[in-house]
């Protein structure tokens, strides 16, 4: 399986760039999802597939993968029978907890009104 993920850009140079290239580390298929399910802690695999719901099972150990790749996920693999992965945030990975209530808050109050709106869906009361 390929998990070298493919960087937009070479260089990150100009003022908006570290927003690109934090942005780069993070964002893809259920990547936010991922993050923010660990923010409560160690997960394992099925824990997590569980928590995201519709998320393949080849999708979500790739972008576990990445995200371990980037330095944002600690992978921990336990020599027992059946075999036992965890996972859990790096102190780099834990450090986008403001960023990501931000954007959990950003979302309830303007993302999901739009999207809502646009998919003619009513709001939750």
């Amino acid at each position: 399986m390929d998990t070298v993920k493919k960087w937009r850009s070479k260089t990150y140079t100009g003022e908006g760039c570290p927003v690109e290239a934090s942005l780069e580390l993070f964002s893809g298929k259920g990547k936010g999802m991922i993050l923010y399910h660990l923010l409560e802690g160690t997960l394992r695999f099925n824990e997590l597939k569980r928590r995201l719901g519709s998320v393949t099972q080849r999708m979500l150990t790739k972008q576990l993968r990445e995200l371990e790749a980037s330095g944002l996920v600690h992978r921990q693999v336990y020599a027992v029978v059946p075999p036992k992965v965890e996972y859990r945030l790096t102190d780099t990975g834990a450090s986008l907890e403001p960023i990501l209530l931000a954007l959990k808050e950003w979302g309830e109050e303007h993302a999901l009104p739009i999207l809502r709106q646009q998919a003619k869906i009513p709001a939750e009361s």
